[in-house]
């Protein structure tokens, strides 16, 4: 998709932003596909007559995930790409620091693992995204 302007330069400057839009919106969905899989995974990673630690963690983490990627999709200008790769970082370290990672539990640590890589990863790009994209950007005042 190409809006075009009368000036060429300004014509790229916006099939860069477009771009940078669709990739951002791939990545907030990402994000938002992995906190919604998390604060659920407890119903099919877990016995239904034990709940520990790691059930309300992944439902609490999984949560505000999701709420934060709804964020960064409603409103792209503010900075929750960053809070969403910090989560990642906490789906990360969760299972040792819940003391959810030993045998009995391995399914909901190895989901909280792939789920805090997903994040991770959807986060640092989606703040990479924005970094490049304000790099551009000249204000006069």
């Amino acid at each position: 998709m190409t809006v075009s302007v009368r000036l060429t330069g300004r014509t790229i400057q916006y099939e860069r932003w477009l771009v940078c839009m669709s990739g951002k919106r791939f990545l907030g969905l990402a994000a938002l596909i992995a906190g919604v899989y998390a604060a659920l995974s407890p119903i099919w990673t877990n016995n239904p007559t034990d709940t520990n630690k790691g059930t309300y963690t992944m439902i609490a983490l999984g949560v505000i995930t999701a709420a934060l990627a709804l964020a960064a999709l409603y409103r792209p200008g503010v900075a929750t790409d960053s809070l969403i790769a910090l989560m990642g970082v906490l789906f990360i370290v969760a299972p040792w620091v819940m003391s959810f990672s030993d045998t009995a539990y391995r399914p909901m640590a190895w989901t909280a693992w792939i789920v805090g890589a997903v994040s991770l990863v959807a986060g640092a790009a989606e703040f990479q995204l924005d970094r490049s994209e304000h790099r551009g950007m000249v204000t006069n005042r």
